[in-house]
C-alpha cells in the first residue's frame, strides 16, 4: 500500500517538474527580451542602431559586450545569451569542432568584414623585402583566409587542390621571398603588434583595427576583396532557435535598409552590408 502510494506521488511529482520545466522553455521562446552578445566593434555598434527598430516590434534588445572570442560562443551555449553576432561560419565550424558540447547554428549573414594588412614601413605587398617578418593571429579558422591573400599578392604559393578556407603555414609550397610568418599571438594583439612595429606587415581584423583608430579601407596596404567571400559574420544561435519569433524579428532589422545605410554611411567601405 505504502509503495503503491509512493510511486502515485513521485508520478505527480515528475508531471509537475516536467509541465515547469516545459513552461520556462516556452517563456524563453516567448520572451520580448532578446540577448545578444557581441564584440564592441562594430557588431554592438550596429546592434544599438537595432535596438528602437525592434523596440518597434515589441522587443527588448539587451547587447552583451565581449573582447575575447574564445568567451561568446560558450556564454551562447550555456544559454546566457540568445544569439551572438561576431563570427563568420569557418570560426563557427572550427568552434564546434573543438567543443563537442556546442550545439550551434548559422541563422544568416549579416555583413561582411575584408581583412587588412598593415604596414609602418611598406605602401603595399609588393615593396615587401627579402625575408620580411608577417604577424597573423593564431586563430586558425582564419589562417587560410590570411595566407590566401599572401597568394593573390604574389608572395607564396599553396598545395594545390588544398581547400583555402583550410590552408596552414604547412601547405606553403613557394616562398618567394622566404617571408618569415609568425602566427603565435592572440587577434586581439595584433593591432598592437603593428603600433609596437614589431614586423614589416601585421594582418589585422577589421573590429580590432577600427578600435584602435585605424580605417581598412585607407590605413591597410592591401583589403581581402569581398567577392566569393565565405567570411561575412553571421547570427549564431542555439540549435533549434533558428526559427524562433524573436530571431525571425532580428534578422528582420539587421537586413533592414536602414541598417544597411547605417553600415555604409559609419564604416565608409571597410564594414559591407550583406547583399541578400
Amino acid at each position: 500500500m505504502k509503495k503503491g502510494l509512493l510511486t502515485a506521488l513521485f508520478i505527480i511529482f515528475a508531471g509537475i517538474l516536467a509541465a515547469c520545466g516545459s513552461s520556462s522553455s516556452q517563456g524563453d521562446q516567448d520572451s520580448k527580451v532578446i540577448t545578444v552578445g557581441a564584440t564592441p566593434t562594430p557588431h554592438a555598434e550596429i546592434l544599438e542602431q537595432a535596438k528602437p527598430l525592434l523596440k518597434e516590434k515589441g522587443y527588448d534588445l539587451q547587447i552583451k559586450k565581449f573582447t575575447d572570442y574564445k568567451l561568446i560562443n560558450k556564454a551562447l551555449a550555456s544559454k546566457d545569451l540568445d544569439a551572438n553576432y561576431f563570427q563568420h561560419v569557418p570560426y563557427l565550424e572550427q568552434e564546434m569542432k573543438e567543443n563537442k558540447d556546442y550545439k550551434l547554428a548559422n541563422v544568416d549573414a549579416v555583413h561582411l568584414e575584408p581583412f587588412g594588412i598593415y604596414s609602418k614601413k611598406y605602401k603595399s605587398l609588393k615593396e615587401l623585402p627579402e625575408g620580411a617578418k608577417i604577424i597573423m593571429s593564431n586563430n586558425a579558422a582564419e589562417q587560410g583566409r590570411m595566407l590566401t591573400m599572401l597568394e593573390n599578392a604574389g608572395l607564396i604559393k599553396l598545395k594545390s587542390g588544398i581547400e583555402k578556407v583550410n590552408a596552414t603555414v604547412k601547405d606553403i609550397t613557394e616562398n618567394k621571398k622566404n617571408l618569415k610568418i609568425e602566427n603565435n599571438i592572440t587577434p586581439e594583439m595584433t593591432a598592437k603588434a603593428y603600433e609596437a612595429n614589431e614586423a614589416d606587415a601585421v594582418f589585422i581584423n577589421v573590429n580590432y583595427a577600427i578600435q584602435n583608430k585605424l580605417n581598412p579601407k585607407t590605413d591597410s596596404i592591401e583589403l581581402e576583396s569581398p567577392k566569393d567571400n565565405p567570411y561575412a559574420n553571421i547570427i549564431a544561435v542555439r540549435k533549434g532557435d533558428e526559427d524562433s519569433a524573436k530571431i525571425k524579428a532580428l534578422m528582420e532589422v539587421l537586413h533592414s535598409d536602414k541598417i544597411k545605410e547605417f553600415i555604409d554611411k559609419k564604416y565608409e567601405g571597410s564594414v559591407l552590408p550583406v547583399t541578400e
